[in-house]
């Protein structure tokens, strides 16, 4: 009965040819990123206060637009995933995943699991606080318009469930990194050339400074203010600092030899990439951090000023002045703008102490995170050793055990998880401490979603150029 339900739940048609053309996947992916950057402009009705807004972080994390009918973003999708991944993995839930059936009812229970993730978020968004429908709309309807929020959230999340499936099955890459990398592509090109002022006023003739950092840097030079021109200047330059070297450490990579058993001088290179866990890491940082500030702030917000809890939300969490953490834990794992303060000469001991705690912490979670999700995803010297013998390969010059195989691929794993994950965790941090004009989180996972599509795209642009490339690769 499980299976049949999960069968019949409504998605997307896959298509009928075995392989798109490189046109069709492009049309299918302009679109779906088209409608997705229009859903994020339309606002929730009857919305009054948005407490998420101050919550930039975790927004990039989610591709989500708070306030918006894209609210929840692709969080329950991801959320979903994540879970199912880790109960897979961790042998709580037994599903062959080499078998068609164990991946479509796979795929079928993640879509089940996003679907109660995007009613349970909907509702939590709306009846914590998050999201509060507006007082004046319509007197004493306040619990109808919290549904008609949650009926939005509801009906953007499950928008946003097809999007991603579309992209799957008829574009190019996955539809949640996709999502993702256009948050971020959209933040880095507000940030760079907007010509509005925050209160979305036309910057030139009002004498409010744009957001844009190019007509900032532009207009300190006009009025000959270097400390002014040097902020901007500076916030391009590491941004494509970090994206320079973000793609130079994702191409590093470790190729272990494998050969054929049963075929003869044939074999192929497993490669094991420097940044082994790719972005896992820094984003269950990030939105442990994200966390953090979120708890904060409620406690802040609803706690007397004394008592146990306040105790709590002054000494041990802390609070923040405005947007700026001044105490406690959220203080200490806060990224502060080192560029912005050498420039302004505000540099204390402090700000260099904060910066120092952020970079560990960012450091040390990622490793943390890195060593546990390889553990717990399959990704171990153990697992891969089993999923390459069930292929049919080998490692040359060694008799054909599994054994051997797992010794092996242990000497490479272990460190590579552990210095990727290091590396991962200084790129984000870095880019958060010296001002780029996104988070370094956000950076890192558009760095590394872009990378992984230009592979497919290429690959697909060649495939369709030559058709014996097609036949080598089973088009």
């Amino acid at each position: 009965m499980l299976r049949n339900f999960l069968n019949n739940l409504p998605g997307v048609a896959g298509p009928v040819k075995k392989k798109l053309s490189f046109k069709e996947k492009l049309k299918w992916t302009l679109i779906i990123l088209v409608s997705f950057f229009v859903l994020s402009l339309i606002p929730l009705f009857g919305l009054g206060g948005n407490a998420l807004a101050q919550f930039e972080q975790l927004s990039i994390i989610l591709g989500a637009n708070f306030g918006s009918i894209t609210s929840l973003g692709i969080g329950p999708i991801v959320t979903a995933s994540i879970v199912l991944q880790l109960l897979v993995g961790s042998g709580l839930l037994k599903i062959d995943l080499t078998t068609k059936d164990g991946k479509q009812f796979f795929q079928g229970l993640n879509k089940l699991l996003s679907i109660f993730f995007i009613i349970f978020e909907a509702a939590i968004y709306v009846l914590m606080g998050g999201l509060t429908p507006a007082a004046g709309l319509a007197p004493n309807t306040y619990s109808t318009l919290q549904f008609l929020l949650i009926f939005q959230l509801f009906l953007g999340g499950m928008l946003v469930l097809f999007m991603a499936e579309v992209i799957d099955k008829w574009g190019f890459g996955s539809g949640i990194s996709l999502f993702i990398a256009a948050g971020v592509g959209q933040e880095i090109f507000v940030r760079a050339f907007s010509p509005l002022t925050t209160t979305g006023q036309l910057a030139f003739g009002s004498g409010l400074p744009p957001v844009g950092a190019v007509w900032v840097f532009f207009k300190s030079l006009l009025n000959a203010d270097l400390t002014g021109a040097a902020i901007p200047f500076f916030a391009i330059l590491f941004t494509v600092l970090v994206f320079v070297v973000s793609v130079y450490a994702q191409a590093m990579k470790v190729d272990i030899p494998l050969s054929f058993g049963r075929i003869r001088g044939h074999g192929i290179r497993w490669p094991l990439r420097f940044m082994y866990t790719s972005n896992i890491p820094v984003i269950l940082v990030a939105a442990l951090l994200a966390n953090f500030q979120l708890w904060s702030r409620l406690l802040q917000n609803k706690v007397a000023e004394t008592g146990f809890w306040a105790w709590v939300s002054q000494n041990v969490l802390g609070q923040f002045s405005g947007n700026v953490p001044v105490s406690g834990l959220v203080k200490w794992t806060y990224a502060p703008n080192l560029v912005d303060a050498i420039i302004s000469k505000y540099l204390t001991a402090e700000l260099l102490l904060q910066a120092l705690t952020y970079i560990l912490f960012m450091v040390v979670g990622s490793i943390v995170f890195s060593l546990f999700w390889v553990q717990t995803s399959g990704m171990d010297a153990r697992s891969q050793a089993r999923q390459i013998m069930a292929s049919g390969l080998q490692m040359p010059g060694f008799r054909k055990d599994e054994r051997i195989l797992e010794k092996v691929l242990a000497r490479y794993i272990l460190p590579l998880t552990i210095m990727g994950g290091a590396a991962v965790g200084i790129l984000a941090a870095s880019a958060d401490l010296f001002g780029a004009l996104s988070r370094g989180t956000g950076i890192l996972l558009a760095v590394m979603i872009v990378y992984k599509l230009y592979e497919e795209i290429a690959q697909q642009h060649m495939m369709d150029m030559n058709p014996t490339m097609r036949k080598m690769m089973g088009g």
